[in-house]
């Protein structure tokens, strides 16, 4: 695993606008193309395995918590345990998630957390980087089977969904959230299924029919939402998933709460100790004499994370997280290449590894910031 330093694309902003990638530029360098990284064919297979690995031990976790109602831990209000649970013993459909690993392609891949219910970054893993490798190495490769798995994906979910239209909805003003959506969308039409779009803020509730309804009060059926979980139960709107259950299906399925929460850090440690793609985490400190990482049971871009080393704050984020509060994760420092902070994000389509796209930083903690950067398989 390599950092390689390259030229840039003549127009390249240009080039990416035109793939609809418009947000290239947020915090002013978004996606950063003066330098790729470069993975050997073994390397790539060591990241797919673990992403395997990882994703089975999360299921047996979530079957963990549901048989031992380890809810609390989760601070999920009791009204929503029923919903979880039938979501999670009927099977409903989820279609992604991005394992954050830790990897320097010498060492085994540690997780740091897994992004199971809203994962972003999507769009530039799996069309972005692929068009960018087209132009500076046709006939290259990429660890990134993303799309393709998406079609896939799509049209065998589509026996699983209730008869209608499948919407997809995110907040108003969100550049990001809507590109995502919306390449979510495209491939959902190119696997054969009707779809419709709606931003969450125009989603209505029909009193008499108790029911989600579009602006023109047709019922909704099926949903997929760039909107987590743990906000929704905690919002007025989110009682009305309660009372329509059997309406409408939504994707990702209530049961990607759990692992989507950072509780679920120090359950698969218990239930897997020593396990070589995890990292020892507690619900408390003391495990830990000098090195750890606090994070919140829920949180976003980094937010609200502090890092110790030798018993010393060596990096710290704020933000509004932190109210149902903390796990404390092994202090694993990411790998660093000519003073970049490098995470690797694994995604998953289904129940399969699909691919990699990775940020760096110049900070310790990554952030919505942090710069995206292609890669090669060589």
């Amino acid at each position: 695993m390599r950092r390689i330093k390259c030229k840039t694309r003549d127009d390249w902003k240009k080039k990416v606008e035109e793939i609809g990638f418009g947000f290239h530029s947020i915090g002013d360098v978004y996606w950063d193309e003066t330098a790729y990284y470069s993975f050997n064919m073994s390397q790539v297979e060591v990241l797919e395995q673990a992403t395997q690995e990882l994703f089975d031990r999360c299921l047996d976790a979530v079957q963990h918590v549901i048989d031992h109602k380890l809810y609390s831990l989760f601070h999920i209000p009791e009204q929503y345990i029923p919903l979880i649970e039938q979501s999670w013993n009927d099977d409903l459909p989820s279609i992604y998630g991005r394992f954050d690993f830790a990897y320097d392609g010498v060492n085994p891949p540690k997780m740091l957390e897994f992004n199971a219910d809203t994962p972003t970054s999507l769009f530039e893993a799996s069309v972005v980087q692929w068009f960018w490798l087209e132009d500076i190495q046709r006939g290259s490769d990429q660890f990134n089977s993303i799309h393709e798995k998406l079609i896939a994906y799509w049209k065998y979910l589509k026996d699983y969904l209730h008869k209608g239209p499948l919407y997809f909805c995110c907040l108003k003003d969100n550049e990001e959230d809507l590109t995502t959506v919306e390449y979510l969308r495209d491939c959902a039409i190119q696997a054969g299924l009707e779809t419709e779009f709606i931003y969450l803020e125009d989603i209505g509730w029909d009193t008499e029919t108790q029911s989600f309804v579009d602006m023109e009060c047709r019922p909704i059926p099926n949903l997929f939402k760039l909107y987590p979980w743990e906000w929704l139960i905690n919002e007025e709107f989110g009682k009305h998933i309660l009372t329509s259950a059997t309406k409408t299906i939504w994707i990702e399925p209530a049961w990607k709460i759990l692992l989507s929460s950072k509780a679920i850090l120090p359950i698969l440690w218990k239930l897997f100790p020593d396990h070589p793609n995890l990292l020892p985490a507690y619900f408390e400190s003391t495990p830990f004499k000098y090195d750890f990482v606090k994070k919140p049971i829920y949180s976003r871009e980094g937010e609200n994370v502090t890092i110790v080393k030798m018993q010393q704050v060596l990096a710290q984020t704020y933000g509004n997280y932190g109210e149902e509060g903390y796990i404390f994760q092994q202090y694993n420092p990411l790998p660093e290449f000519e003073y970049n902070y490098t995470v690797v994000g694994s995604w998953v389509i289904g129940c399969e590894p699909a691919g990699i796209g990775i940020r760096e930083s110049k900070s310790l903690i990554t952030d919505n910031l942090s710069r995206f950067v292609p890669h090669i398989i060589s």
